[in-house]
C-alpha cells in the first residue's frame, strides 16, 4: 500500500511542515555533495547508539546534538522521498491541531524518543541512524489517535492490477505500525549489520500515540 493524500483538510497553513521538508531536502543535496561523502557525513553527524547514551563521542559535535542532526540526513532517494511523502500526508493536520509552535518540539520530541529507542534496542552500536522516520512516526501516531476515521487515498497493488481506494487512516497507519514492530522483533539479532532502524520507528509512534493529547491546546484537551 501506497499512500498519497487524504480526505482531512486544514485550516491552516502547515508553513512549518513545508520548512521542516525543505530543510530534509537541502541536507540530503549537502550530503551528496560534501566532499568528505555521504557515509563519512553520517558518521560525523548521525546519531549513535553507544555514543548517545554515554554522552561521549569524537565526532564533530557533541553526541546529543547528533540526534538532531541525524533527524535531517537520509540514505538515498528512496529514503527521503518516502520519509517526506508521509510527512507531508499526515503533518500538516497534526501541525494544524495543536499549532504550529507546539508542532515544532512534538516532532523533535518524537524524534528524540525514536533515537533512543534504537539505542536501547541495540546500546553497543556504533552504526550511525539517520533520517526522519522516527520523528514521523510520532506524527503517524498522533494522526492514527485523532483522526482514525480520516480517508486515506492509497494505492493498493493486486498482482499486475493497481487499484486506489480510500482507507481509513486507522487501518493504513495501523498497518504499517505492525509492519514496523514484526520487523524489528526479527531484524533484532541483525542490528550490528546496520540497515533499517525498526525500533526507532516503533519507538517514535509509541511517543506520538501515547502523548499527543498533551500537546494539544487547552481548548481542544478532552480524553
Amino acid at each position: 500500500m501506497i499512500p498519497y493524500k487524504d480526505d482531512n483538510p486544514t485550516k491552516t497553513t502547515p508553513f512549518v511542515t513545508l520548512v521542516i521538508i525543505a530543510l530534509n531536502i537541502a541536507v540530503f543535496v549537502l550530503q551528496l555533495l560534501s566532499p568528505r561523502g555521504s557515509q563519512q557525513i553520517a558518521y560525523d553527524y548521525g546519531a549513535i547508539p553507544q555514543y548517545i547514551l554515554h554522552f561521549h563521542s569524537d565526532q564533530p559535535i557533541p553526541a546529543p546534538l547528533t540526534i538532531f542532526t541525524s533527524m535531517f540526513m537520509h540514505g538515498g532517494l528512496m529514503h527521503i522521498g518516502g520519509n517526506m511523502l508521509y510527512f507531508w500526508i499526515f503533518g500538516n493536520n497534526i501541525e494544524d491541531r495543536i499549532g504550529h509552535v507546539r508542532f515544532v518540539f512534538f516532532y523533535l520530541f518524537c524524534g528524540v524518543a525514536a533515537a533512543y529507542a534504537h539505542a536501547l534496542s541495540s546500546p553497543g552500536s556504533a552504526i550511525p541512524m539517520i533520517g526522519a522516520s522516527g520523528a514521523i512516526a510520532g506524527v503517524l501516531g498522533a494522526y492514527l489517535l485523532l483522526f482514525p476515521s480520516a480517508r486515506v487515498h492509497t494505492i493498493v497493488f493486486f498482482g499486475f492490477f493497481v487499484q486506489v481506494i480510500r482507507i481509513p487512516a486507522l487501518i493504513v497507519i495501523g498497518f504499517w505500525a505492525i509492519i514496523q514492530f514484526v520487523s524489528g522483533l526479527v531484524g533484532q539479532g541483525m542490528l550490528h549489520q546496520g540497515g533499517t532502524a525498526w525500533f526507532a520507528h516503533v519507538g517514535g509512534f509509541l511517543a506520538g500515540l501515547i502523548t499527543i493529547k498533551l500537546w494539544l491546546p487547552r481548548r481542544n484537551y478532552t480524553w
